[in-house]
């Protein structure tokens, strides 16, 4: 049954159709213990930043960002275990945003008393930097220096 669906015209051409989409990452969904901190976070970080919308069903969540991508943010127990994250464990170890200039935004988090996650690093053709929202999520923020796909996609340093 499975080599049929396999070999079958409709599957090549939903292949072919996947094969030349563009994608994005259109949201990531964290749970937190304090709604209002994170979004502080990302309100220094990003000021455009808009609460897309919320509720408080069985916990209170909402969406912050803007027309194209967002973060879904629903509040945890009050009970439940912050645990730091050393890259040795399974799960998420940080989200990553392109942006134009990471030290425009580092300036705007360390002057809210947020915290640097990692030293920065300036390469050939990157600068990257590491904050946590003080939930202990890490965020890093990639400025590209240069427009060639080639050069952005090297680990030259």
């Amino acid at each position: 049954m499975f080599l049929n669906i396999c070999t079958s015209d409709k599957y090549e051409s939903k292949l072919k159709v996947m094969k030349n989409q563009k994608v994005y990452l259109e949201h990531a969904n964290i749970s937190v213990k304090n709604i209002e901190n994170t979004v502080h976070f990302f309100k220094t970080a990003f000021p455009h930043f808009k609460i897309r919308g919320g509720g408080n069903e069985t916990r209170k969540w909402l969406h912050i960002g803007d027309s194209v991508t967002y973060i879904a943010l629903s509040e945890a127990e009050p009970e439940a275990m912050i645990h730091e994250k050393d890259y040795n464990e399974t799960g998420i170890n940080h989200i990553g945003f392109v942006v134009e200039d990471v030290a425009i935004i580092a300036d705007r988090l360390l002057s809210e008393g947020f915290k640097r996650d990692y030293p920065k690093q300036i390469e050939k053709f990157r600068i990257r930097d590491y904050f946590t929202d003080g939930e202990g999520n890490e965020y890093e923020f990639v400025e590209y220096l240069s427009q060639n796909i080639e050069e952005m996609n090297s680990y030259d340093v």
